[in-house]
């Protein structure tokens, strides 16, 4: 007689693929034992290697073209910034371009016009941390008035995810072996492996949304700190 001992959730339990066995199928082998399903979460921390941010420059002029070409100017700059600072321009990629009609807005008034915002926004990409204050200061000086992070992350996770897949594994095997040994049994063998999904959140560092200007000469401190990464396997075992 097949017993049965769950401690996922009866959807985990669904998506596994052998729950439902076609005894006409010779690939699918039957359960002798007792089936335990576990639930386990692996966890490896890394410290950031790559920084991302958006800078961009907003200009305000009477006319749509006097926006535009002081846009264009103070942008230049903010680009060459950029460049002075060692990013390569494969790294620099434009993220958005605006232009919006500015209004005055009185009581009992119709709207009156009264000139134009053009906006346009880069997003960067480095790995040289610990300069990330440096060149956000250096951006603010010259002419970037829209910053946005930076958000601090992996550029290969992939080995990370790899080693948190292990210990997740390792985890799960060992709460079989202490649920077999209540049980009076022993693990037999591992009849699958589903992975639940990665938990792999870049960590942002809000530094400022309008910068106006740099004020004294000491440049804006960034600490990468850790970053935690995850995975969540649900793995079915044979006990006998």
């Amino acid at each position: 007689m097949i017993r049965s001992l769950s401690l996922a959730s009866a959807l985990a339990l669904a998506a596994v693929p052998f729950s439902i066995a076609s005894a006409q199928d010779p690939a699918v082998q039957s359960i002798a034992g007792t089936r335990l399903d576990v639930v386990a979460t692996g966890e490896v921390v890394r410290v950031p290697d790559i920084a991302r941010i958006n800078a961009g420059v907003v200009t305000v002029a009477p006319t749509a073209t006097a926006a535009i070409e002081q846009n264009a100017v103070r942008m230049a700059s903010v680009r060459t910034a950029l460049r002075r600072a060692g990013i390569a321009d494969r790294d620099i990629q434009t993220s958005s371009i605006s232009l919006n009609p500015e209004y005055r807005y009185l009581e009992n008034q119709p709207p009156a016009l009264t000139g134009y915002r053009a906006g346009n926004e880069v997003s960067v990409r480095f790995r040289d941390i610990k300069n990330t204050g440096r060149i956000l200061d250096a951006l603010v000086a010259q002419g970037a008035n829209q910053i946005n992070g930076p958000t601090l992350t992996l550029e290969k996770p992939e080995a990370a995810l790899d080693e948190a897949r292990l210990a997740a594994l390792q985890t799960a095997r060992s709460r079989a072996e202490t649920y077999a040994k209540a049980m009076g049994k022993r693990v037999r063998r591992i009849l699958s492996v589903s992975e639940a999904g990665a938990n792999y959140v870049p960590v942002p560092r809000p530094m400022m949304r309008e910068a106006i200007q740099v004020t004294g000469s000491a440049a804006s401190d960034i600490s990468p700190g850790e970053q935690t990464v995850s995975i969540s396997l649900t793995v079915s075992f044979e006990l006998d």
